[in-house]
């Protein structure tokens, strides 16, 4: 894009959130490789004579995700509804919350970029279902599984300027909702879907351009290639001097370009109105220091205090963002019970180059058999040099099957280095008895013969000598 045009972005994000049962009925919210139209009740079915009971389990999720947000947790809260007719809506409506929601600004911070997003508010909602459409038939069929499921929507300022930032901060509110545990954020289940506006205007305009919105986007990749395309094709709209129509439109992936689907809907067009099944909540100071204190799960986490951490102790930037993308390896890392630079640097290095390395496929490790505390008794046998680095990493192997003792394992597999110098000595001697010429050549300077001898070393001591230990004993008889 030219410096004649500047590209603004918000994003809207929808986030499933992981209670029990769902927003307003006692029915499970897992809907996972469930048959079609199983986790339901006759509130789902938008059954006359129905009332819906707030769940309190999805406000405190919407208290922590605050939290995580650094936002203001609105002291009252209260539901509306918002009319449209879809075929996966059977009530008609959608009970959300559109004038008093339950966060309050907030922000994000953008990794690597210097810069804050704006949150301008997030609020509860249901989702509705889901509709299929059967290739070949002249009829659609729906799944009223996800009817119901809590949704936190969250909503960005309008501070994004480019697709890097637009990426990033969606990738930055992905992790902020994973380490809050609200959310199993799984994009390729729509946990986590993102709706993306984008507008296109002259650099020194004084208002924004008109601005279209891509719905229901699943990945960070596709956030990405959706907001180039839109700002591509808004710039050549304007300058042919055609008008942008503000519509909502879907992403082909297929085709890498964003179509349109239907004129923009506007807040008038939804006739909201107060849900008066639903009273007004109030949320006291007791119920978020309740969450706060972590009682409801676990205490919030924050990626980038994480990722701080990590920096300072010297792990590098590329392997702290895996170790983020990776849950369990990360809490491994922090908990091995040590404030030694070197020992968290090398084990991160061991959970981000070797076990990930180990484990097939390349998404979330749900399971490790060893604990914190072995993987740092393991780097201690390499930094007391009784485990070679070679043997480190065969031991490490052989503790993601089975887990147990390093040493204990090092030593049936043969790996525990030998370190006694008297030992070592002996040997030393036997081989420069052996080898007088390479022995001579190091002594008038030909110090590439010294590579020869610690070999022999090493082979007579079927490999278990340390091999700094023979360098060091190997040189200092040779200089004498």
């Amino acid at each position: 894009m030219s410096d004649k045009y500047v590209a603004t972005i918000g994003i809207e994000c929808h986030v499933q959130l992981s209670t029990k049962t769902k927003l307003f009925t006692a029915v499970d919210n897992d809907a996972r490789d469930k048959d079609p139209n199983t986790t339901v009740s006759p509130i789902c079915f938008g059954l006359p004579g129905t009332l819906p009971v707030l769940n309190i389990e999805a406000v405190n999720y919407g208290i922590r995700a605050g939290l995580a947000l650094n936002a203001e947790i609105n002291p009252v809260i209260s539901f509306d509804r918002k009319h449209y007719f879809y075929p996966d809506l059977p009530k008609g409506y959608q009970i959300t919350q559109m004038y008093q929601p339950i966060i309050l600004g907030g922000y994000v911070e953008l990794p690597g970029l210097n810069k804050k997003v704006r949150i301008h508010h997030a609020h509860l909602e249901e989702d509705a279902g889901k509709n299929t459409h059967p290739s070949g038939v002249s009829y659609s069929l729906v799944d009223l599984n996800r009817a119901g499921t809590p949704l936190l929507e969250i909503v960005s300022e309008p501070d994004m300027h480019s697709a890097e930032e637009a990426r990033t901060y969606a990738h930055e509110l992905y992790l902020i909702m994973k380490y809050a545990r609200v959310s199993d954020v799984d994009l390729y289940q729509g946990n986590m879907r993102f709706d993306v506006n984008v507008s296109v205007a002259l650099a020194d305009a004084n208002e924004l351009g008109v601005r279209t919105e891509t719905k229901n986007l699943n990945s960070f990749k596709s956030i990405e290639r959706a907001v180039n395309y839109e700002i591509r094709r808004q710039t050549e709209l304007l300058e042919k001097g055609e008008t942008v129509i503000q519509e909502t439109r879907g992403w082909d992936d297929a085709k890498q370009k964003t179509t349109s689907q239907r004129g923009k809907e506007f807040a008038h067009d939804y006739r909201y109105m107060p849900e008066p099944d639903v009273p007004p909540f109030q949320i006291n100071q007791d119920m978020i220091d309740h969450v706060k204190a972590g009682t409801e799960g676990a205490q919030i986490i924050s990626p980038a205090k994480i990722r701080q951490q990590l920096l300072e102790s010297g792990v590098q930037a590329q392997q702290v963002e895996t170790l983020l993308e990776q849950p369990l390896l990360l809490e491994i890392l922090l908990n091995i019970g040590s404030d030694d630079k070197k020992a968290t640097q090398k084990i991160a290095s061991w959970l981000v180059v070797d076990v990930v390395g180990m484990v097939e496929g390349d998404s979330e490790i749900k399971d490790v058999h060893f604990k914190p505390k072995e993987i740092f008794k393991l780097y201690q046998l390499l930094s007391d040099n009784k485990l070679s680095s070679t043997g480190a990493k065969e031991v490490l192997s052989e503790m993601l099957v089975a887990g147990g003792n390093p040493e204990l394992i090092a030593q049936a597999k043969n790996l525990i280095q030998q370190s006694d110098e008297g030992e070592i000595e002996a040997i030393i001697d036997n081989v420069l008895a052996e080898n007088e010429s390479a022995a001579n050549d190091v002594r008038n300077g030909e110090m590439k013969a010294i590579g020869f001898l610690v070999g022999q070393v090493m082979k007579q001591s079927g490999g278990k000598a340390n091999p700094q230990i023979v360098n060091k004993l190997l040189r200092d008889k040779l200089s004498q």
